[in-house]
């Protein structure tokens, strides 16, 4: 299935900033976009302001800001959300699974945007005007920032849930049925075990009791607890626990040299001492070596393209 993602335009590298310029990052471009398709979005531009233009800033509530220039003090913010809610509505039949904000943007700032109550009183608390109507709006959508997105570990966070959006809607144009969410949850297993334990019981709870209620219904629920699950962080914590779990899968069959190696390497990772991708390597070499077809079928082994290399980072 072809991947889009939601961008501002400026990370793209085309001039639609307030001064004429961009924001070009390589790694979106060059990277992440050998394997998605970009659909940008400039809310200033779109909405009718002009390249270059007066720059602007929130004012007023943290909740609920005021988009102002800020040198001659005009209000924006009609302007800007009305423009937003229709967008919003042309990007429903865009197919996205994902965006990727501006960070510190007044339009598209995901987090930590500045808001002024005064001259030279401002807090770091707000969200752009078109970020936030764009999250709650598509709520179970992943969002990130292209700053945050420099942290390893937000990185592959957010890009395994892209990928993990794109296998769930695959499996919805297809066999939206009961049989397929139960082998979508198996294949899932330890991959949602990485985020949270508490999440996946109390999905594997859902998929049991399934043949009571709708199924359209069942999927709603499954999406959403999906997609919360995958929002959770992944610690080593909490990798090595599912690595060693896998690991069971072996006990008949490693010699004890091999099993000492596994154990080794696990604990390793779990000191941070080497990278995930180190007894991931491992592990997969013995579901090859031994042909253990339940962990060859784990998302968990191969969450993304390999070639990204997210994990020899995290």
């Amino acid at each position: 299935m072809k991947i889009r993602l939601g961008i501002s335009t400026c990370l793209l590298g085309r001039p639609v900033r307030y001064d004429g310029g961009h924001k070009l990052d390589r790694f979106l471009t060059e990277t992440l976009g050998q394997y998605v398709e970009y659909v940008p979005v400039c809310p200033e531009v779109e909405c009718g302001m002009p390249v270059p233009r007066e720059p602007m800033h929130l004012e007023g509530e943290i909740e609920s800001p005021r988009l102002v220039t800020i040198k001659t003090g005009i209000d924006k913010t009609v302007q800007m959300k009305s423009w937003a809610a229709k967008r919003l509505i042309e990007l429903e039949k865009e197919g996205l699974m994902g965006f990727i904000f501006k960070s510190d943007s007044p339009s598209s700032g995901m987090e930590r945007v500045k808001v002024y109550k005064g001259k030279n009183i401002s807090a770091r608390k707000g969200v752009g005007i078109f970020a936030g109507m764009f999250m709650a709006h598509f709520p179970f959508l992943p969002v990130e920032e292209e700053g945050r997105l420099h942290d390893p570990g937000l990185r592959e966070n957010f890009i395994e849930r892209v990928f993990s959006l794109a296998r769930w809607r695959e499996l919805m144009q297809g066999k939206g049925n009961l049989g397929a969410l139960v082998e979508f949850h198996a294949k899932h297993k330890f991959l949602i075990l990485s985020h949270s334990a508490r999440h996946y019981y109390e999905m594997g709870k859902l998929v049991a009791g399934a043949k009571k209620f709708p199924i359209r219904s069942i999927l709603e629920e499954y999406q959403k607890q999906f997609m919360e699950a995958l929002k959770l962080k992944a610690t080593p914590k909490k990798h090595a626990n599912v690595l060693m779990h896998m690991a069971g899968y072996f006990k008949n069959e490693l010699s004890s040299d091999e099993k000492a190696e596994l154990l080794g390497i696990i604990e390793q990772y779990r000191r941070e001492l080497v990278p995930l991708i180190v007894p991931i390597t491992l592990v997969n070499h013995y579901v090859r070596k031994y042909n253990q077809p339940y962990l060859r079928g784990q998302y968990y082994i191969h969450p993304h393209p390999i070639e990204m290399r997210l994990r020899n980072h995290v």
